[in-house]
């Protein structure tokens, strides 16, 4: 069964939880989904077990704390450590699906930009190499910081009561501003210096396509290589 589907049950079996197990469950399925690190397959397949035994234990009248613990936090580490971590190449595959991905759509905007409003505010198509090389290293940067605070935030709030997630809320809007501004700051001071090239709408768009069908291609292969081996 590959992940796609264990999710899938996953998430039908979980309703049939009570109260009481299913905060103790999506707590510990949660805390190792964000273990990236992991291999995805072997975490959602020890997940699955975990949950069938739960729902044997429940129909026999056991609560979660009473099966695996009353320290979830711990038993869930415990369960990382026995899993395998994701092989490397997977994780260079999911960052090269994800880089194409935030490429494709930036250059699809741009061009739909230039194409809707290049009449009215007279946008520039010239593309500073330099420059543009600074921003998109400033973004993905971004997005690898933004994906580890918001996992970390996920970790210190799981297996707690619910007060701190307003402070987490605000946490995540102030790290979310400040990264706005950075890439507004970067886009108004470094500009319009270093070796240049026009790119129209057109170019723009048609590229940012192919960027798109590139990622489109690498998930799915990915996808298809998960069924073969399940």
């Amino acid at each position: 069964m590959n992940v796609n589907e264990l999710i899938k049950q996953n998430n039908e079996k979980r309703e049939n939880l009570n109260e009481e197990n299913k905060k103790y469950y999506t707590d510990l399925m949660l805390y190792i989904r964000t273990k990236l690190t992991l291999s995805e397959q072997q975490a959602e397949e020890v997940l699955m077990e975990i949950l069938d035994h739960l729902l044997e234990a429940q129909e026999e009248g056991k609560t979660a704390s009473q099966v695996f613990g009353g320290n979830p936090q711990a038993f869930a580490d415990e369960l990382i450590e026995q899993l395998p971590e994701e092989e490397k190449r997977d994780m260079v595959k999911f960052i090269g699906q994800l880089a194409f991905s935030l490429v494709g759509w930036f250059l699809v905007t741009r061009g739909l930009v230039l194409l809707l409003f290049t009449n009215f505010v007279g946008a520039s198509t010239t593309v500073y190499i330099i420059p543009t090389l600074i921003i998109f290293g400033l973004l993905a940067g971004i997005v690898f910081l933004s994906v580890k605070v918001i996992f970390g935030l996920i970790h210190q709030s799981l297996f707690k009561e619910k007060s701190a997630d307003k402070m987490n809320l605000i946490k995540v809007g102030l790290f979310g501003g400040g990264s706005f501004a950075v890439i507004l700051g970067a886009n108004y001071f470094i500009r319009g210096f270093g070796p240049s090239f026009e790119f129209p709408w057109s170019a723009s768009i048609g590229a940012g396509t192919v960027f798109l069908l590139i990622s489109w291609l690498m998930k799915f292969k990915t996808k298809h290589s998960i069924v073969s081996k399940g």
